[in-house]
């Protein structure tokens, strides 16, 4: 009986542990990549690195784990991974990684809270999130989402102060990239918010692709590997010198192998297992963690300077953030949270087996046909 309570408690606990460690990688992330670009690195080229090593290394273990449990590839699964891999690898980090070259980290992170209430709207529009405007819980969750919002705008147009909270040295050239990042902020910005959009819907696009290929490793195998394919298309287009792609014992390698390994290869398989479990809105909600991480180690690491206007605006943000989180966490266990997430309508006429055992129930559609193959 203890052994079974144990057991329990650790499975209820372990969503929570996973995404908390999350937040640490990419807090390690958001550092090192600016690094990297400091010294040269284009964002395009470290996308591209990035899922290569995320695909060296996921692939062998998909390959191997999921082999009993790995559904048939058809056309319509194939396309969503294409799709998956536009949206995360090429026009999410791309984006970000710009919008942090033209702000800071600490900017940028705090920015990234805006993502549960993105998620939450458009898990709303595909109907995997249900609202009852007479529960508080839905009241709740409306109300969080609007002071989310607020507080991004709060951030965007109020710049403020700088407020110095560990005096450092290297003032002259810090006063230099503070320059350019005032000089391209509004840029940055909207670099930042297409790329929160980018990621939300990529959640969203995920949690009905898993319904369909529930093979975490595998997907994001698949992931890696098309997005390394459309980031390396992209790559070579806007960088036309073939010497940028040489990298050494350096900070440049670095970020692509950290990049790689624990947030696309790791991240992406934890975030798929998580949506299953528990639902994009659960997953992004955990992003306030991240900034106040990023925010100690840039300050420390890269002596950026935080302004009041992206303070005020990161407490409206995690305000607002709480109220979604409370909401969701009254949903509770009922049918109206339990429902099964709702496909999109390409597969409509389809049919379900049963693959190994009673395990998963994979939904393949009647008027396509499988054919073999194996995200972010």
């Amino acid at each position: 009986m203890e052994g079974s309570a144990l057991c329990r408690a650790i499975n209820k606990v372990k969503p929570y542990i996973a995404i908390v460690s999350l937040q640490f990688g990419y807090a390690g992330m958001y550092i090192i990549s600016l690094v990297s670009f400091k010294h040269g690195m284009s964002n395009f080229i470290l996308t591209t690195y990035r899922h290569l090593v995320a695909t060296i290394v996921i692939a062998p273990f998909a390959f191997v784990l999921e082999r009993k449990i790995r559904p048939r590839m058809t056309l319509p699964i194939f396309l969503r991974i294409v799709l998956l891999g536009i949206l995360e690898p090429v026009l999410d980090q791309n984006l970000y990684y710009l919008g942090m070259k033209y702000t800071t980290a600490t900017y940028s992170s705090a920015f990234v809270n805006m993502l549960p209430a993105v998620t939450f709207i458009l898990a709303m529009i595909f109907r995997i999130e249900k609202i009852n405007l007479n529960k508080i819980r839905s009241l709740a969750k409306i109300i969080g989402t609007a002071i989310t919002v607020a507080g991004a705008m709060v951030m965007t147009l109020y710049k403020g102060p700088i407020v110095d909270f560990i005096k450092s040295g290297g003032g002259e050239h810090h006063g230099t990239t503070t320059e350019a990042a005032d000089k391209h902020w509004v840029t940055g910005t909207i670099m930042l918010l297409g790329s929160i959009l980018s990621w939300a819907s990529y959640f969203i696009l995920q949690s009905f692709t898993l319904n369909k290929y529930p093979a975490e490793l595998s997907l994001t195998a698949w992931i890696c590997f098309v997005g390394m394919i459309e980031d390396g298309i992209v790559a070579l287009i806007m960088v036309r010198d073939l010497s940028a792609w040489k990298v050494g014992w350096d900070s440049r390698l670095l970020a692509a192998a950290y990049s790689g390994i624990v947030c696309s290869g790791i991240a992406y398989y934890v975030q798929g297992v998580v949506i299953r479990e528990r639902g994009p809105v659960f997953l992004t909600s955990f992003s306030p963690l991240c900034m106040i991480i990023t925010a100690a180690l840039g300050t420390i690491v890269l002596a950026e300077k935080v302004h009041l206007g992206s303070i005020l605006g990161a407490i409206i943000i995690v305000s607002g953030l709480y109220s979604v989180v409370w909401g969701k966490s009254k949903d509770g266990k009922g049918p109206e949270t339990d429902e099964k997430i709702k496909e999109l309508p390409i597969t409509n006429n389809a049919t379900s087996i049963n693959v190994d055992g009673a395990a998963n129930i994979v939904t393949i559609p009647a008027s396509n046909n499988p054919f073999s193959t194996r995200g972010t």
